[in-house]
């Protein structure tokens, strides 16, 4: 029998375990409200919602999947309608009638490109038509279209509303808004999702220009690159072998040396370094290699802050606060945004979560609060687990048994286990006791029982035997691991 401590907020992962033993019937991509379930003998498909309930079933060989909230594809693979498609509810009504179409969609957006026949139209997941058929259509952003008619493309938003008459023999991919619209060598505008020009280009030939008002220039014939403004001002000659465009900066390479141009001041600096990365408030670390595997800290004017001698440099997002995490030999530190350390001495960092640390002094471990400054002992706690990347606290008490606890020093795993066995990246690991194996996550829900004689891992997931019985479960990824270890 499998029960739970954990009674509300249940995984997606474990309800559809739940529903798989309810309804006698594998339930796979479980979200939102609804799973599908198919018949390995007939092909056929179906839907079912969170109380266990066959919402509706295909009569023929079929794949369903989900589309958007109670939205799912279906696609015949036999009988009369074999290859053809429809959009439906999660009582199998035909939202978008079944027909042999291709269509695309954007991501969290619920509209739909329906292509039939060599020509396209628009609808949203009700079936409401938002554009007409017409020569072509393709996605220009995530609130834009373009449409083609009459071999010009014209600028449409979501709600299917023609935003601007100018005509575009091309369609185009805004980013943040924007778009370059080449007319030929060394000419072309930046243009707005309106179809309004921003900057108009006559002397150069445009890379990119996701640093705008800032654009990173190439010259073709000696592959060189080089930084406009939006005026055409020259900031940077076409001389860098390279250009990468950050969030605040734009990196340039020449000769195995790094620029920085800092888009806030306007003015390019260059490093004595192979390349560096960004950490905060104007600092960076230097990248390694094989010549000297350390890094430093410097700053856009070259000042080093720390030498070239640390292991591991990294910028860390603690509780909202900018932290420097520093690595050399043995010895770790994290300083605050004034470069002072925020840790007591003797303290040993054990790991490092998004709102507190766990430390270690004289085998006595805690929870601590950069934000605070508070120290919280995780009394009957013995041993981090060595090497471990899951993103919770696992080890031993003191009594010798494996379990886990949240950043906080709340136990969110009992401590009754002989063992976890963890795996990157993924929610579910495997639990031992009394050398017996099961499998739970960290909602401590038994996803199968303590009771298989040996398990194995592959990139889809785990399978438990047990004599000649088996229980597969599939991995389900890991998000928000912002951590680091």
């Amino acid at each position: 029998m499998l029960l739970s401590s954990v009674c509300f907020g249940q995984t997606d992962q474990y309800k559809q375990i739940l529903l798989t033993k309810k309804i006698g019937k594998e339930v796979r991509f479980y979200s939102k409200g609804y799973g599908m379930i198919s018949d390995a003998k007939t092909g056929k498909s179906g839907i079912v919602d969170s109380l266990g309930n066959i919402t509706f079933e295909y009569p023929a060989k079929s794949e369903i999947s989900h589309l958007w909230k109670n939205r799912f594809v279906l696609r015949v693979k036999a009988g009369n309608s074999n290859g053809k498609t429809a959009i439906i509810d999660a009582n199998g009504k035909e939202v978008i009638p079944m027909d042999l179409f291709k269509f695309r969609t954007w991501e969290n957006k619920d509209r739909l490109i329906y292509s039939k026949k060599g020509k396209d139209c628009v609808y949203d997941f009700n079936g409401k038509e938002i554009i007409p058929f017409s020569e072509r259509i393709v996605f220009g952003s995530e609130n834009r279209f373009f449409v083609k008619n009459n071999e010009m493309w014209l600028i449409y938003d979501f709600d299917g509303k023609k935003i601007s008459d100018r005509p575009f023999t091309d369609d185009l991919r805004f980013y943040k808004g924007r778009a370059y619209l080449s007319k030929g060598e060394k000419s072309g505008e930046v243009i707005d999702n309106n179809g309004k020009t921003l900057s108009t280009i006559s002397g150069h030939n445009v890379d990119n220009i996701n640093a705008f008002p800032y654009l990173v220039t190439l010259d073709t014939s000696k592959n060189k690159y080089g930084i406009i403004d939006e005026k055409e001002n020259i900031i940077a000659d076409e001389m860098y072998e390279q250009a990468f465009v950050g969030r605040e900066y734009i990196y340039l390479t020449r000769e195995d040396k790094v620029s920085i141009f800092s888009k806030k001041e306007g003015k390019v600096y260059d490093l004595d370094y192979h390349y560096v990365n960004p950490l905060f408030n104007g600092l960076f670390k230097t990248s390694q290699d094989q010549k000297n595997p350390k890094t430093a800290v410097v700053r856009l004017n070259g000042e080093v802050v720390f030498p070239k001698e640390y292991d591991r440099v990294e910028g860390l997002n603690i509780a909202g606060e900018k932290y420097l995490y520093l690595r050399k030999d043995d010895e770790e530190k994290i300083l605050d945004k004034n470069l002072k350390n925020i840790l007591n001495d003797d303290y040993q960092i054990e790991k490092i979560f998004p709102n507190t640390l766990i430390v270690n002094k004289n085998e006595t471990f805690y929870t601590f609060s950069p934000k605070t400054g508070n120290y919280k002992e995780l009394k009957g706690f013995k041993e981090v687990k060595p090497f471990e990347l899951y993103p919770t606290l696992v080890g031993k008490n003191i009594d010798n048994f494996y379990g886990m606890m949240d950043e906080s020093g709340n136990e969110i795993v009992p401590f009754v286990y002989d063992d976890i066995t963890t795996f990157l990246g993924v929610n579910e690991f495997v639990v031992k006791k009394d050398n017996k194996f099961g499998v739970t996550n960290d909602k401590n829900e038994p996803l199968t029982e303590v009771v298989y004689d040996k398990f194995f891992s592959d990139k889809k997931g785990i399978r438990l035997t047990k004599g000649k019985e088996t229980e597969f479960i599939y991995f389900t990824e890991q998000k928000d691991r912002s951590f680091i270890d």
